[in-house]
């Protein structure tokens, strides 16, 4: 009776191992170079012909800057619509893209991986800053987005950009999670990567804008469920994008809010902590900011401090929340 149920034991040992073994997460990078990149109505094609929707909000007349914006995890590019149009009355053009996985683009739901998103960043700076090469340009990311950027920059070959603008960067590495939702997370992503969890009902709040967060409730293109191996590749970003701070010269500027909920505050701290105390970067924190900033209740004031910055990074923000190192 012993004997069997050890073999029954070790067989069922071995079964779950196999199981476990031949999940993983699912990751649909880059392909294999097959053209050479272009803008084309309305779409960036990638190197490998993917194709990524581009919007574009553009002033009355000649911008006088050129913002390149990245939506945030389960976002896509609309996110900007509002800010855009507000930037453009100050004469600022604003492009914004679907990254893969999200909104529009290719594999809706499925990780792309950090080399590719930083490579299709990478890309696309070329790309518009080719066709306005006599204006600055500025890279602007919220939360993943943000966190692509700050990966992208201390990299090997950074995007060519003037200065860029970082908003609640997702900066919440394994190294400041709980034991246990590394673990967690570990063991979901290898057992059963595809299953998809919901944020709903945890009582954070990524935003006092309650109208557009409803918005979003009914937007078919915004994410509502998440693949658990989509969360597994957004915190290898995550921990990629707290440990590029100490490389973050700038020029940078970065916001966040005093009742972010979605980025712990020990997180976020840390990072802000790590940025090279020689470095052109500056710091604004806003006592009524959400994760969501840009479309907070006080977006305005967010929002107008983004374009003093992009048209002149040496004076002083209009709101003058930016904080002292």
């Amino acid at each position: 009776m012993t004997n069997a149920r050890s073999l029954a034991i070790r067989v069922f040992a071995v079964a779950a191992f196999l199981l476990v073994a031949a999940c993983g997460p699912r990751v649909e990078s880059m392909g294999p170079a097959t053209r050479e990149p272009a803008i084309e109505n309305r779409m960036l094609v990638m190197a490998d012909g993917v194709r990524l929707p581009l919007r574009q909000w553009s002033p009355a007349g000649p911008p006088t800057a050129v913002i390149l914006a990245l939506h945030g995890f389960n976002d896509y590019s609309n996110a900007f619509h509002e800010p855009a149009q507000i930037w453009a009355q100050s004469g600022i053009k604003t492009y914004a893209f679907d990254q893969r996985g999200f909104g529009m683009g290719p594999h809706r739901g499925i990780w792309a991986g950090i080399d590719t998103m930083v490579e299709d960043l990478r890309t696309a700076a070329a790309l518009i800053g080719a066709r306005h090469r006599e204006v600055p340009l500025v890279l602007l990311g919220e939360s993943m987005g943000a966190s692509v950027i700050m990966v992208a920059l201390t990299g090997p070959d950074p995007p060519a950009a003037d200065s860029a603008v970082l908003s609640a960067p997702a900066v919440w590495s394994r190294a400041t999670m709980p034991w246990y939702q590394r673990t967690g997370l570990a063991v979901g992503t290898f057992a059963f990567p595809w299953l998809e969890v919901s944020g709903r009902n945890m009582g954070i709040r990524a935003s006092d804008n309650t109208e557009m967060l409803r918005g979003l409730g009914r937007d078919p293109l915004f994410i509502k469920r998440t693949r658990v191996d989509s969360l597994y590749g957004l915190t290898n970003l995550m921990d990629a994008a707290a440990g590029a701070a100490a490389g973050l010269d700038g020029p940078v500027l970065l916001l966040y809010g005093e009742n972010e909920q979605l980025i712990p505050a020990r997180s976020w701290k840390t990072m802000v902590a790590k940025l090279p105390s020689d470095g052109q970067w500056r710091f604004a924190l806003y006592p009524n900011g959400y994760h969501m900033l840009m479309r907070d209740l006080d977006a305005e004031i967010v929002n107008a401090d983004i374009a003093a910055y992009v048209l002149n990074r040496e004076e002083s923000l209009p709101s003058g929340q930016e904080q002292s190192r």
